[in-house]
């Protein structure tokens, strides 16, 4: 596959398919969310309107209550009696139209009709007890029955509402008549008008049947629709159903009427609606990101890859041995300078360097057989000197002077690390052995001006330093610590294992140097104080052989105040090596 089909199929993946996955997802959740929230509210909705549908239907079934025990209505009844009087009769209506949703009133005996108040909305008891309710009724065993819109075929009005219930003797509780009581839609209006409603939503009451008897828009009232009820047949009692050629979100409580339930029905579009402006913010976002991926491709991409193309073919010449440069395209030169052609750019710089470097070493080798040679010269001179101090060595055993025969012997050990051809990199216990030499040598000179002590634990003796770093700190140590002061000076050289590093100090108490001073030391990387190092190998030189063997982690650090002495710690790497693995250094003059 080449480069550039990878670029499109990573930019497919980064791009187009997280976008299309969080188009869906959210387009999902925001619509599953929607659907659980619009049946929460309908729930909430809908058992408040049948709880005031219970209160205002309960004061007429309150009435009620009152009235079918009242003597005048069970002498009516028992009496089976077909003339009533002006008072019994105004005696009925006081009891049952007092209300005012109540129209008429129909009082039957256990076989005819015996009083109503209108007898255009009254049938005869031959079609009442044909009606399906009556049977109904009769097992509700004095319990009010209501009959919603249009579920009394009995009616000749048939949107009012009938109430019935049997009539029982107050004393025996024997059936012994029946009241029917004509109400007027308007309750169901009243208590339907403050019910709660989404947008495109609607409010119906529903008998077991499916149809409905009642709507808060008015659009279904008459009972003629038939609503799919699933009711019970999951826990939330919400659902999707197609009603009257369109999906529907619908949910359904049960009444306190046993025969009736409350309804919501929403349209599924409607509520939708909502979700569809995620599903189209994610098409318009995924057409963005197409768009941008095919200009990317042409501005960017396609450059990117020629460039690489060219270099590749660029470095198959070098392999040959050829170091033409790349010619960078006009087109990619008038768009601007970027990352691919500075790609070109520093190929045909490192095409240049490498060229130079090939020419530069053949050079170096040339001059490295010259200074072989030289150096194959230069052997002479330590055997000359170890030859010299041999022989003042042994005039002094002749004339009994041991002074002077130990401070040549220290001066001959000394110089074995540092003329020598020995390894770089020596035991640390050959390199604290080196400056045990420079101090015996130094206290010839001083004499009782200075005491010393070196901290070497055992098990760090075998580790590998670098040669010739930790006398140089010694004898700024001297030179500039000590020698200048008044009293004895104390001198401590102390190594420690840290973690992985090995961490040795020279610590002296004399003089030290101010804030500025240490100051210019550590911004100038140890080169500002030239008075603090001697002229040959100072605190420079061994800070910079540091750094170039180990790297920047490693090196020296410098901590000193006035007359509170000074002291410098030098970071090295741990190596470890057995002693045997460390070359022997050349002879020098034996101790007496």
């Amino acid at each position: 596959m080449t480069l550039r089909g990878k670029f499109m199929i990573a930019i497919i993946m980064l791009v187009f398919a997280p976008v299309i996955a969080l188009g869906v997802i959210s387009y999902l959740t925001f619509s599953e969310t929607i659907e659980k929230k619009t049946s929460d509210f309908y729930k909430v909705s809908l058992q408040e309107t049948d709880r005031k549908l219970n209160y205002a239907l309960n004061q007429i079934n309150s009435v009620t209550d009152v009235g079918i025990v009242q003597p005048v209505v069970q002498k009516m009844l028992k009496r089976d009696i077909s003339a009533i009087s002006d008072s019994e009769e105004q005696e009925l209506n006081n009891l049952f139209l007092s209300h005012p949703r109540i129209i008429s009133l129909s009082l039957y005996s256990k076989t005819r009709l015996l009083y109503t108040t209108n007898p255009a909305l009254t049938s005869s008891f031959s079609v009442i007890v044909k009606q399906p309710w009556y049977k109904e009724m009769k097992n509700l065993n004095g319990k009010p029955l209501w009959l919603g819109p249009y579920e009394n075929d009995a009616l000749a009005e048939p949107r009012y509402l009938t109430f019935a219930r049997t009539v029982k003797d107050y004393y025996s509780l024997e059936d012994i008549g029946m009241l029917v009581l004509t109400v007027k839609p308007d309750i169901l209006e009243q208590v339907f008008w403050e019910a709660s409603i989404l947008k495109q939503g609607d409010i119906l009451l529903v008998n077991k049947n499916g149809d409905i008897i009642f709507s808060k828009s008015g659009r279904y009232f008459g009972g003629k629709d038939r609503l799919p009820l699933h009711f019970g047949q999951n826990a939330k009692n919400s659902y999707i159903e197609t009603y009257q050629g369109e999906k529907s979100f619908i949910t359904v409580v049960p009444s306190f009427n046993e025969n009736w339930y409350l309804v919501a029905e929403t349209s599924f579009r409607a509520l939708r609606s909502e979700s569809a402006k995620i599903r189209n913010i994610t098409l318009a976002l995924l057409a963005f990101s197409l768009l941008t991926a095919l200009a990317f491709d042409l501005l960017f991409i396609s450059k990117l890859v020629k460039a690489i193309s060219r270099v590749v073919k660029g470095m198959k010449r070098v392999e040959q041995g050829i170091f033409n440069p790349v010619i960078p395209v006009k087109s990619d030169i008038k768009l601007g300078k970027d990352e691919s052609t500075m790609l070109v750019d520093g190929f045909n710089r490192m095409s240049g360097q490498i060229k130079e470097l090939i020419s530069t070493v053949e050079q170096e080798q040339q001059r490295k057989k010259e200074a072989e040679m030289q150096a194959l010269v230069a052997q002479i001179n330590p055997h000359f000197i170890y030859n010299s101090l041999e022989s003042i060595n042994s005039l002094a055993i002749i004339h009994g002077n041991k002074e002077i025969s130990k401070m040549v012997v220290s001066l001959g050990r000394l110089l074995r690390i540092s003329i020598s051809d020995s390894p770089e990199l020596i035991p640390l216990s050959m390199e604290m052995e080196h400056v045990k030499h420079y101090l015996a040598i130094q206290k010839f000179r001083f004499e009782d001006k200075f005491e010393y002590e070196i901290d070497l634990p055992e098990e760090l003796g075998n580790v590998l330093t670098q040669k010739l770093f930790v006398q140089p700190i010694v004898e700024n140590a001297l030179y500039h610590g000590i020698e200048p002061m008044h009293g004895v000076g104390k001198l401590l050289i102390r190594a420690r294992r840290y973690h992985a590093n090995i961490v040795i100090d020279v610590i002296d108490n004399g003089l030290g140097f101010d804030n500025e001073t240490l100051r210019s030391l550590s911004e100038n990387s140890l080169t500002g104080a030239k008075k603090y190092y001697h002229k040959g190998v100072g605190l420079k030189n061994v800070h910079e052989r540091i750094r170039i063997r180990f790297g920047s982690p490693y090196g020296i650090m410098i901590c000193s105040s006035p007359h509170d002495g000074t002291t410098v710690r030098i970071r090295l790497p741990l190596i470890e090596s057995p002693i045997d693995d460390v070359g022997q250094a050349p002879t020098t003059p034996r101790e007496e």
